[in-house]
């Protein structure tokens, strides 16, 4: 018969080759065989639980939870506060562009736009120092002379006019910097193909600072690059997305929209100055024609050629009713004629 064994009889019993584990090891492998069901946090004892039951608080002790600081009143006052004031900002800053009537915000004076394109105006210099052509070029000349005639249909005459034709036949470009710096490449002259086309190109480049458009892009920035920053923190995007979202539904069309004010403005000088306002719309098919592969209207600046001949075609009877309001008849040719004939300035001639 075999002896019974007790209980603690069964701790004496030691295999020839036990394993031995480190107490560290030991303490872990008895977590593994009896994990905890709730943690000690969450265990009471019996004599302290009675009858309630465990909760569970995330916030600890905390007893109440704070308010969204965009429910709050104060915020909301503060923001009706300043939605108020910038609505005043912005109302006593409108102002209606001369000759088209368009209102418009503009907190940015003419002084201003000088002086920020004044950087521009040495950087263009540097840039192109070598190829500006000389005033006695027959490139210069013709762009001195159709200057004069729209200048003085404008009624610009006193200012101090700077012209500056750059000699790049690959560049179809012109503009005209605040401070009345005019700059002409050499490469927009075959497709202005005279002075009529000529007188278009700069009669649209001189609106742009008659209707003050650098300063009204200027005054625009202080309304798009808050709202680029509130799309941000609203729809957690980041900024760059904003920004081209803003470049699209807003700042672009409001460029394709002095661009075409400018067209506008343009036309009625050049035949305010004698010029024939047709060759607008021909000078816009060649630049059609030369420019097939432009970007959709949409994502560009300026109004697609075709628009623009469009439009102008439009305004052309208006156009028309100007010239012949400024009494440009036969007078006008035999002096051109005259003046081609004979020659002036540097010729000697008067």
């Amino acid at each position: 018969m075999l002896p019974r064994l007790s209980p603690s009889s069964l701790y004496a019993i030691q295999p020839q080759k036990a394993l031995s584990f480190s107490p560290s090891i030991l303490s872990i492998l008895r977590t593994l065989a009896h994990p905890p069901f709730l943690s000690k946090s969450a265990v009471r004892l019996a004599s302290q639980r009675g009858s309630r039951r465990t909760q569970y608080n995330r916030f600890g002790n905390a007893q109440t939870v704070n308010i969204p600081w965009r429910r709050k009143l104060n915020f909301r006052y503060g923001v009706g506060a300043v939605g108020l004031g910038l609505g005043g900002v912005y109302y006593y800053n409108l102002e209606q562009v001369p000759i088209s009537g368009r209102r418009r915000f503009n907190c940015i004076s003419p002084a201003w736009e000088e002086q920020v394109a004044d950087s521009e105006y040495r950087s263009v210099m540097r840039l192109y120092e070598r190829e500006i052509l000389p005033p006695s070029h027959p490139h210069s000349e013709m762009v001195n002379k159709v200057l004069a005639r729209l200048v003085t249909a404008a009624g610009l005459e006193g200012q101090n006019w700077e012209v500056k034709v750059i000699d790049d036949p690959k560049q179809s470009n012109a503009f005209v910097l605040p401070g009345n710096k005019v700059f002409v490449f050499s490469g927009i002259l075959p497709v202005c193909a005279g002075e009529d086309g000529l007188a278009a190109v700069l009669g649209h480049e001189i609106a742009h600072n008659i209707a003050h458009h650098t300063g009204e892009k200027l005054s625009q920035m202080f309304i798009l690059i808050p709202i680029a920053l509130l799309l941000t923190w609203t729809f957690d995007i980041s900024g760059s997305v904003s920004q081209w979202i803003m470049s699209i539904a807003l700042e672009r069309p409001g460029s394709r929209k002095m661009e075409s004010e400018a067209d506008y403005i343009g036309l009625l000088m050049m035949a305010q100055a004698c010029y024939d306002p047709s060759a607008a719309v021909a000078l816009w098919e060649r630049a059609m024609k030369k420019t097939q592969h432009a970007m959709p209207q949409i994502l560009s600046t300026h109004p697609a050629s075709k628009n623009r001949m469009m439009v102008i075609q439009k305004w052309l009877p208006q156009a028309q009713q100007k010239r012949a309001e400024s009494q440009c008849g036969s007078t006008t040719g035999y002096l051109d004629d005259f003046t081609s004939a004979f020659g002036h300035g540097d010729d000697g001639f008067w």
